[in-house]
């Protein structure tokens, strides 16, 4: 796998069904390991340990409804009260991140209400806070402390 723009992390990978695996420690189990999942698995790392963000109050591939079809979130990390608090969207590395991926997680948050959403392919990092006003935006030179 590619060296990404995120810390790196102590990762666990194994090799079975012909497969590489990597363990998801908010899943707690090996999940497959793509280009876009070792994206994930490096946020999410980054999420807990650099930005403090709590590892119990993180979700993976959360559903949510968009026009009656059934969709998932990468990561959704959730506020002490239990609401989404940040919509994250991963990409792979190799893909360029660009409006229809911002309004890919915009439409997602439509479902979600997260405060903040954000957009990685592991190089590049885009968070936009979601004004009371959803259709108002802020891009936010960093991602926000969690509180």
């Amino acid at each position: 796998m590619v060296k990404l723009d995120l810390p790196e992390f102590d990762y666990q990978i194994s090799k079975a069904e012909g497969k590489i695996w990597i363990f998801d420690i908010i899943r707690k189990k090996q999940v497959v390991l793509t280009p876009e999942e070792w994206v994930r698995q490096h946020i999410v790392h980054f999420f807990i340990t650099q930005l403090k963000y709590p590892k119990s109050l993180i979700k993976i591939e959360s559903g949510l409804k968009y026009n009656q079809l059934q969709k998932r979130s990468d990561v959704v990390v959730y506020n002490r009260e239990g609401n989404p608090w940040l919509l994250m969207e991963c990409k792979a590395p190799d893909l360029k991140l660009n409006q229809n991926v911002v309004m890919q997680a915009a439409v997602y948050n439509n479902d979600v209400k997260a405060k903040y959403i954000a957009i990685s392919n592991g190089m590049q990092h885009v968070c936009y806070e979601v004004k009371q006003n959803v259709s108002e935006t802020e891009l936010l030179k960093t991602f926000p402390e969690y509180q």
